[in-house]
């Protein structure tokens, strides 16, 4: 069963509703934002004459939800403007409109006996057929459509949203006995494909999954902590990046959360839980309860178990010392089993590293790993029906690299099922039907495919993967491998379609790199492929050319190899470009510098609707010189219709901007406004589709006949227009805004982009752009400024304004 949303209702102006519309947006749906009609003016309504009765006064919360929306930092929405998709309504005035709803989504206060007076209200007004669904976070989902119709209890079902909507992969979905389960999967595929969320299939339990898992590991971080000596930012030290999670940690979170609704949420499942095995830890800690008393609430007050106060050097961090409550400067906080754990590459090596560790901060991470392991095991069955959905759970909605399963066999089961009966932990006896008759792991590989152990009949069996993904890691599993060196692999996707995925540090660009594509590029032209997907499933596409070499290269002084290096970056990009079969480029994260040029040099994109793509080489003292220039002159120069005079210079500015300000996108959407992505191009919102749709938009141009562009030159600005981008970079220099390098760097990047020392109107090939770049990029190797900027990035990882 297919279903179809074109529009949908959000009931709720709030955070959380803020959220989904916006993300609603992002994915092209319009949405009806609705909230209450205020009781009272306010003094600026009052001044201005209106009355209770006026439209703008009626619909004011939910008009200011989207004001916040589109303010909200990060942001919410890929594109400002997405904003005119999102009408403010009230309930008293609008109701008629959720007729035309294909989906309504309550996000109203946790409150049962709001949420049913709202689902009363609902089922007067909706379409018979559409979808009711609510984001509560651990309210009885059967206890919600208690007394509705039975049309509302067939669509009736739970969609719990992570926040920030936009970042968060989760969602959460519960259905009710009376739940249509053909609804129930088109709504889950809807999520999956068109919202690009990770689908977790849960049980009808307070908080759910990740909440609950989560909850319960954060408890766990407060109860050893004591026990160990251990404060604030050293916890969070530990449970951070080094143990496979996110920056923010525990405390940080809660910061983030707000100390209130983490508080709220504990009680919750204290609660709601009552035959919970471990129901007495789940008890706000005495500090935390201290700081709310106080209104220390955490991020929305500007303190809680952090705080941001104005230091001699900017803004210094403080954390709370938790006997005292007071706020301490904990420094650079340095921890040899962090130190230990860093140096190791995999997620599944950094945890082993950490909880093997033989000091407190090790045994920090042990206790609570073990404890969320054996906890996540006695739920199993409870909130979810496998150990898969657990694992996702936390993952898509905790930012985990391992889920609890995946951590356990990460640091090896039996060896930690002994350590923890050497101490005391009562392990259930799921685990010692998996050492005895399984393989001693949760999950194994068979014939390139992942399968995990099933409780229930102590079998492995596949896990669950939608219809036509393509992941790199089952191909390579599958001895699917065409090619490999140091730098990248090129993979066989099937019909004759293959992937060119790095592997680098960051997927830096080096030589290898170039090798690869031209090894691909062969293989189509000879006809072995009929064409190609540059992607990969890394955080990030690529953050550009190796600069350490470039660094290198121009401290030696070995010019000749520095032009060579470009020479070959050029022609890679350029046979990508003009490949005998189509080559579409699969960008996720951070796609800068080279990574961007890459981008900009395939047939089509197929891009992760979170990428961030921008040409950055001028914060290490260079230009574009694989392409980027070029096709940002193309890109707007050429999109001049033959026949029309039009003057170059508005378009030579906003190119001269974004290259020379070093402007990244904030989504894929955006990047379309800055010219690295053309209208042309696509998004798919859920980042492991995005393969599959690449290797799918290969095929298309397959079959309606592909051929190659055709070669084609653009009019350029000329002397005229490096003139006045000049005189535009001195005034800067002048009024304090830029260095005089900086000037310099300016002035460079205007003679390329204006197509060097020509006459207006001039027209230039591709290859006269390329070697203008490289002469350029060369050049500033000369530069011993530019040397500085790359070294000190290399060192600082920040840019060096000399």
């Amino acid at each position: 069963m297919a279903i179809r949303i074109k529009r949908v209702g959000v009931l709720g102006a709030g955070v959380m509703g803020q959220g989904i519309a916006a993300h609603l947006a992002n994915a092209g749906i319009p949405s009806y934002l609705f909230d209450v009609a205020p009781r009272e003016l306010t003094d600026a309504e009052a001044a201005a004459g209106l009355t209770l009765d006026d439209r703008a006064v009626r619909n004011r919360i939910s008009v200011d939800g989207v004001v916040a929306m589109k303010r909200a930092k990060p942001a919410l929405l890929y594109r400002a403007d997405l904003a005119s998709l999102v009408t403010a309504c009230n309930y008293e005035d609008d109701l008629e409109k959720l007729e035309e709803c294909d989906w309504i989504v309550e996000v109203v206060v946790e409150r049962m006996d709001i949420k049913q007076r709202v689902f009363e209200m609902v089922d007067k007004h909706r379409r018979p057929g559409s979808v009711v669904s609510s984001n509560t976070s651990g309210l009885s989902v059967e206890a919600m459509a208690e007394g509705r119709s039975e049309d509302f209890r067939r669509h009736f079902m739970v969609t719990h949203f992570f926040n920030p909507v936009r970042y968060m992969r989760l969602l959460e979905m519960v259905p009710i006995g009376d739940t249509d389960p053909d609804v129930f999967a088109a709504m889950a595929q809807f999520g999956e494909r068109v919202l690009g969320k990770g689908i977790v299939y849960c049980k009808d339990t307070p908080n759910f999954v990740a909440n609950r898992i989560g909850t319960f590991g954060m408890a766990s971080v407060f109860h050893w902590m004591a026990e160990y000596g251990i404060g604030v930012a050293e916890a969070d030290a530990v449970f951070g990046p080094a143990m496979g999670r996110a920056k923010s940690a525990v405390f940080r979170t809660a910061d983030i959360v707000g100390l209130d609704t983490m508080a709220h949420v504990i009680a919750t499942i204290a609660e709601g839980c009552p035959d919970d095995p471990w129901r007495d830890r789940f008890v706000a800690p005495e500090a935390m309860q201290r700081l709310i008393a106080d209104g220390r609430l955490g991020a929305k007050t500007g303190a809680g178990f952090y705080k941001k106060v104005k230091g001699e050097k900017g803004s210094v961090i403080l954390s709370l010392d938790l006997a005292t409550l007071d706020y301490v400067d904990a420094g650079k906080v340095r921890l040899a089993a962090v130190g230990a754990a860093r140096k190791k590459e995999a997620p599944g090596e950094k945890v082993a590293e950490m909880i093997w560790f033989d000091d407190n901060h090790g045994r920090l991470a042990w206790k609570v790993t073990a404890e969320s392991c054996i906890y996540a095991l006695e739920l199993l069955g409870e909130i979810a029906d496998d150990i898969v959905n657990i694992d996702r759970a936390m993952r898509w909605g905790f930012g985990y690299e391992l889920g609890p399963f995946e951590t356990w066999d990460a640091i090896g089961v039996e060896r930690s099922v002994e350590r923890m009966r050497a101490e005391g932990m009562i392990v259930p006896e799921a685990v010692n039907r998996l050492i005895e008759h399984g393989e001693g792991t949760w999950y194994v590989k068979r014939d390139g495919a992942r399968y995990y152990w099933d409780v229930t009949t102590e079998t492995y069996v596949p896990v669950p993967i939608s219809e036509g993904m393509v992941f790199l890691s089952s191909l390579a599993d599958s001895g699917k491998v065409l090619a490999s060196n140091p730098g990248a692999t090129l993979y066989d996707m099937g019909d004759g379609v293959a992937c060119v995925a790095f592997h680098t540090k960051m997927n830096a660009i080096d030589p290898t790199i170039v090798e690869m594509i031209n090894t691909a590029c062969d293989m189509v032209d000879n006809g072995e492929l009929v064409g190609l997907v540059v992607g990969n499933e890394a955080a990030n596409f690529s953050v550009g050319a190796n600069v350490g070499l470039i660094g290198m290269l121009a401290m030696s002084k070995d010019w000749d190899q520095i032009d060579q290096a470009i020479r070959e970056l050029q022609d890679a990009f350029m046979r990508m470009k003009y490949c005998d079969g189509p080559v579409v480029i699969a960008p996720r994260g951070m796609a800068l510098g080279g990574g961007c040029e890459i981008v900009m040099h395939g047939d089509t994109v197929r891009a992760s609707a979170e990428s961030y793509l921008g040409l950055v080489e001028i914060g290490v003292g260079l230009i574009p010189a694989g392409g980027g220039c070029k096709e940002m002159a193309f890109r707007h120069y050429g999109s001049i219709p033959d026949g029309v005079k039009a003057d170059l210079f508005p378009f030579m500015e906003k190119v001269f901007m974004t290259v020379g300000m070093g402007t990244v996108s904030t989504s894929a959407e955006e990047a379309r406004t800055h010219g690295f992505l053309r209208r042309s191009d696509r998004v798919s919102l859920n980042p492991d589709a995005v393969l599959a749709d690449a290797k799918s938009d290969v095929l298309a141009m397959v079959a309606t006949g592909y051929r190659p562009p055709a070669r084609r030159k653009v009019p350029v600005p000329g002397t005229g227009g490096i003139a006045a981008l000049k005189v535009g970079a001195h005034g800067m220099q002048q009024g304090g805004y830029i260095t005089e390098y900086e000037e310099h760097l300016a002035t460079v990047l205007a003679s390329v982009l204006c197509g060097g020392d020509v006459p207006a109107g001039t027209q230039l090939s591709e290859q006269d752009f390329l070697d203008l770049e490289r002469e350029a990029f060369v050049g500033l190797c000369h530069e011993q400024k530019t040397i500085d900027r790359i070294m000190h990035m290399l060192e600082t990882g920040k840019p060096l304004h000399n």
